[in-house]
């Protein structure tokens, strides 16, 4: 996969969200919207990468579903952390 491949997955699965959130069905919501952060982080980590190509499969760390290490190789750590000391309400994703 490759970063606009995560970048459109990540448009979708926002645009499901909206959608079960618009109709009361917050857990579902919830998940998606999470999966959505994931494929962004991705295509940010994948926008370093020579063609803007995901990671090989051997690069396992990568392959997971923890956004606190996505967003390390996202480079949006500091980013993050400074929003999160900033604003309480950003700070409930659960990643500060």
């Amino acid at each position: 996969m490759n970063r606009a491949d995560f970048q459109k997955l990540a448009e979708l699965r926002l645009g499901e969200a909206k959608v079960l959130l618009d109709n009361k069905r917050y857990e579902g919501a919830y998940y998606l919207i999470g999966y959505a952060v994931e494929c962004g982080l991705k295509a940010c980590i994948a926008k370093h990468t020579k063609e803007h190509d995901f990671p090989a499969k051997n690069s396992e760390k990568l392959y997971i579903h923890d956004l606190s290490i996505l967003l390390k190789f996202s480079q949006f750590e500091k980013e993050h952390r400074d929003n999160s000391d900033a604003n309480e309400d950003f700070r409930l994703t659960g990643l500060s």
